[in-house]
């Protein structure tokens, strides 16, 4: 009942996404519609209602939100059904050991998830979030959860190489075919040819245009500096 696509769902039904104050960056790329965003402004408005009205208010409201969605979202917290699992089968909470490593021009993380001593599994993702998730499915999928679909995982993204400009000379060094050994000891062999291409000549410069006369100068007051009629 509480996951982000559900609170999601419930933001969009009260049209949230087009009272949210957000930068002009984020505004343009579609925040508006993240679903991030939209169930943490309906989380708001639940807060503004239980501090408006108390906990029964905001209690009953949510249900009444809840119960008028066409359909249940898709629940994707593997975390919170991992925790369930791992405590009724071994007794312990599961924990997540994650690091992050920057993979071309993009960062990806890598988390392992452990009840005791054993990994349970490993996720990747974008996110640190993203690849918990991902170790949490995997190891729901590992000790044979019925409620995990299992989904092909996601393929590494691979840099794309650059392509390396040839360099550019005006001497070029150019060889024949078939090679011959060079007449003297620390001579160049008789087989390559020195090419010279010389600079392009440089064009006429244009003739300077011919300085205007002076007028004279107007005549000034000693005393003031003044013109002088």
């Amino acid at each position: 009942m509480v996951n982000t696509n559900t609170l999601a769902q419930m933001a969009e039904q009260l049209e949230l996404g087009g009272y949210l104050y957000l930068g002009k960056g984020i505004a343009k790329g579609g925040g508006r519609n993240l679903k991030s965003l939209l169930a943490n402004a309906f989380e708001a408005v639940l807060g503004a209602v239980f501090l408006d009205a108390g906990y029964d208010a905001a209690y009953h409201y949510y249900l009444n939100r809840y119960r008028s969605l066409p359909a249940p979202a898709q629940d994707e917290n593997f975390k919170g059904r991992l925790q369930q699992v791992a405590q009724e089968r071994f007794g312990s909470t599961p924990f997540y050991d994650s690091e992050g490593a920057r993979v071309g021009a993009q960062r990806e993380y890598t988390s392992v998830v452990f009840a005791g001593a054993d990994p349970l599994g490993t996720g990747h993702g974008a996110t640190k979030q993203e690849a918990e998730q991902e170790a949490a499915r995997a190891a729901l999928q590992g000790l044979g959860d019925g409620l995990v679909a299992k989904t092909a995982p996601k393929a590494a993204r691979t840099p794309r190489p650059r392509a390396r400009r040839a360099p550019t000379s005006r001497t070029t060094v150019a060889a024949e075919e078939g090679s011959a050994p060079a007449s003297e000891e620390g001579s160049a062999p008789a087989s390559e040819v020195l090419t010279i291409v010389p600079d392009p000549e440089p064009e006429p410069a244009p003739a300077p245009a011919s300085e205007p006369e002076e007028l004279p100068s107007p005549r000034r007051s000693r005393q003031f500096g003044e013109p002088l009629e």
